[in-house]
């Protein structure tokens, strides 16, 4: 199916509501509107949004940084904004090389005219569903070097996968077919009540309910099981907003997140 046969301007999408949360322009009138619904029932929503943000921006630098990572495959990219994954990682290295992976026509179309990386580096998309890794790592392989380390981003995006084992699966076919070295970088909804997750329920019944594509939060241990056979760095499975950041710097939000390396 192509892009523009996909694209239905008449549903709140995910990707244009999470773009409309974090101040962006590139969204609908209905976008908005379902956006400040489920905001209204849930006010701590763009908090959500602003600290996976910040969290992108952490734990692409840390692996640029202090882990020597020069390859990222980012599923489920959103809309591009300011410091998207390439720019923090070419920043560090010129020469990193980042795929990013989306089947949003609108992300599509942005994502192949706003980022562009340096001439050292490279930086290409790919128009692939989360629900088939196998696609998704053949089609990478054309830029990514998989006999070196990768690290996997996937924030935000396995709560549409709202089968728990088909979610779980997901993750082991893809660390499976990358190297030792490599890392899981991963946020996810919580409906866990420590970390202020209740008020999801209803916001999130209300969105399967009004836009597209479904959602669906888990709890801590369930999160955590996305992790099997890979080493948690410290902090471990935190708030997303409390990994590795100042205690104060922003609120405590109901979406895990943590990084952890393939042994």
């Amino acid at each position: 199916m192509s892009g523009s046969a996909r694209l239905d301007t008449s549903v709140a999408h995910n990707a244009r509501v999470w773009n409309y949360w974090i101040g962006g322009k590139d969204n609908y009138e209905v976008d908005q509107r379902v956006g400040e619904h489920v905001a209204g029932m849930f006010p701590l929503i763009r908090e959500i949004a602003r600290a996976d943000r910040w969290f992108l921006g952490q734990t692409v630098r840390f692996l640029a940084e202090e882990r020597g990572v020069r390859q990222f495959l980012d599923v489920g990219t959103g809309l591009p904004t300011a410091d998207n994954t390439h720019e923090i990682a070419q920043r560090v290295a010129p020469g990193s090389r980042i795929v990013y992976v989306d089947n949003d026509p609108i992300v599509l179309a942005h994502a192949r005219t706003l980022l562009t990386g340096t001439a050292e580096g490279v930086t290409d998309y790919i128009d692939a569903d989360v629900h088939d890794p196998a696609q998704i790592l053949e089609r990478a392989a054309g830029t990514l070097d998989f006999t070196r380390p990768v690290a996997v981003m996937m924030l935000g995006i396995l709560n549409f996968v709202l089968d728990f084992e088909a979610a779980r699966d997901i993750v082991r076919k893809v660390m499976a077919d990358v190297p030792s070295g490599s890392y899981l970088v991963l946020t996810h909804p919580t409906h866990d009540s420590e970390v202020g997750g209740e008020g999801q329920i209803p916001a999130m019944k209300f969105w399967n309910e009004n836009a597209t594509p479904p959602i669906t939060a888990r709890g801590g241990a369930e999160i955590a099981a996305f992790f099997e056979g890979l080493e948690l760095l410290e902090p471990g499975l935190v708030s997303c907003s409390r990994w590795r950041g100042e205690a104060d710097s922003l609120a405590v939000v109901p979406q895990y997140g943590a990084v952890a390396v393939k042994p």
